[in-house]
């Protein structure tokens, strides 16, 4: 059996086909990065423009000419921040267990980040904050956005969400524009296989990033990255997860999140991509790979096996494995889906892990005249205006807090660690 084992190690020969072919000088697929990283002046201009406008005041002089009013939101945050209005942890832990908290030792390195998915729409952070004060409620560590980049780049939600994560201390991932979704010439989305029921079938590959798509997603990464100081973004493609593992690889501090919909439901589908990730690694063991949200099909045993994985490759610290504890009503999976007693005996094993909440309480979404529903993330503005659909996914979103809530309580029950908003919460 050791015998045959050893068959699997891989050759030095093997490797250096591999490194020869990465640095050959007439290599397309490399050259058409470089030339892209070219085009935004270079790794180190690429990286200082990043750290520049991603600074608070670079973020508040660009909403004065786009959304000023976005501003005083801003600042009254911050303030609320400051004067440390919002519940403490401690606080928080001592509100659900009372005096028993005394007797709890809770292992913060075992800690779940609460994350939320999707806050597509600034105000609604913004007024979900002025909830919870009152409430004594918590808001998420993470937060998700599918939104159309160039929809709220205009109307000043993405300048004043960046901000605001940086106030509460929270980390986000936005969604670019490109992917098989987007039109082409003739108004048709770009991926031959999206068309409606009549080619379901072709779905099963994802939505996908066919041809020319992949490049076109790092440029338009580059620019958000460079101008607004958007650092992490969602990756549904293996083609262009490879492409962030070299763009980091070659000198840009990209960070990116691997979608449910790559469809990674076992361990060994897993291992192929941690195992790119580790070859593709800076001497110093980082990978832009931050988030890895396997399939929502997957259980406890997918998990702690893909940890297994990822610790062995020197990721735990790096990796975060992001599992959905609660999905839309409507377009996505069968429901009732509540994972929520999978996670607290999760917990306590993995290190390093999200609960990602996509949709309210089961028992309360279902009952909503609009429940929540992973088509709503493709609306504009407009047709959500057209449909008067505002009220209702105003709902939504509060439903996605309370379900934050209610997994960071059944957590703190159990004697169990989690990240909320850390420069609100953590302190």
């Amino acid at each position: 059996m050791e015998n045959i084992r050893n068959r699997l190690s891989i050759s030095k020969e093997n490797i250096d086909e591999i490194q020869k072919f990465l640095i050959d000088e007439n290599n397309p697929f490399v050259n058409d990065i470089l030339q892209l990283i070219d085009k935004y002046g270079g790794v180190d201009e690429i990286n200082n423009k990043f750290k520049e406008s991603s600074k608070i005041e670079t973020i508040y002089k660009k909403l004065e000419t786009v959304k000023p009013e976005y501003i005083d939101d801003l600042e009254w945050l911050t303030k609320q921040r400051d004067n440390e209005v919002f519940i403490s942890v401690d606080n928080y832990r001592r509100k659900i267990l009372g005096n028993a908290v005394d007797r709890i030792k809770f292992d913060d390195s075992f800690a779940v980040t609460l994350e939320l998915s999707a806050c597509q729409y600034f105000p609604f952070l913004i007024k979900s904050a002025q909830k919870a004060i009152p409430k004594q409620d918590l808001l998420p560590g993470r937060i998700i956005r599918v939104r159309y980049m160039k929809e709220q780049e205009k109307d000043g939600d993405l300048l004043a969400m960046q901000a605001a994560v940086n106030i509460i201390g929270a980390s986000i991932v936005e969604t670019l524009d490109t992917k098989g979704t987007m039109p082409g010439p003739d108004g048709l989305p770009m991926n031959i296989h999206l068309g409606g029921p009549d080619t379901i079938t072709g779905y099963f590959g994802g939505v996908g990033m066919g041809n020319e798509l992949a490049l076109k997603w790092v440029d338009e990464f580059l620019y958000y990255y460079t101008n607004y100081g958007i650092k992490q973004v969602l990756n549904i493609n293996p083609g262009t997860v490879i492409l962030g593992y070299m763009l980091h690889k070659l000198g840009i501090n990209n960070e990116f999140k691997i979608s449910v919909y790559m469809g990674n439901d076992n361990p060994y589908s897993v291992l192929w991509t941690l195992m790119t990730a580790k070859l593709f690694a800076r001497d110093d063991g980082t990978s832009p790979l931050i988030g890895f949200n396997l399939s929502n099909a997957v259980n406890n045993w997918t998990i702690e096996m893909s940890s297994d994985i990822r610790n062995n490759f020197g990721f735990e610290d790096v990796v975060r494995l992001e599992h959905h504890i609660i999905e839309t009503q409507k377009s996505i999976v069968r429901q009732p889906y509540d994972r929520t007693q999978e996670l607290l005996e999760l917990a306590p094993k993995v290190r390093n892990i999200s609960a990602k909440h996509e949709g309210g309480p089961v028992k309360i979404d279902q009952t909503r005249e609009h429940p929540s529903d992973i088509l709503d993330y493709f609306l504009t503005k407009e047709q959500i205006t057209e449909q008067n659909l505002w009220g209702h996914l105003e709902q939504n979103y509060y439903d996605r807090q309370t379900a934050i809530n209610n997994t960071a309580k059944a957590l703190t029950e159990k004697g169990l660690s989690f990240i909320a908003a850390r420069k609100l919460h953590h302190r």
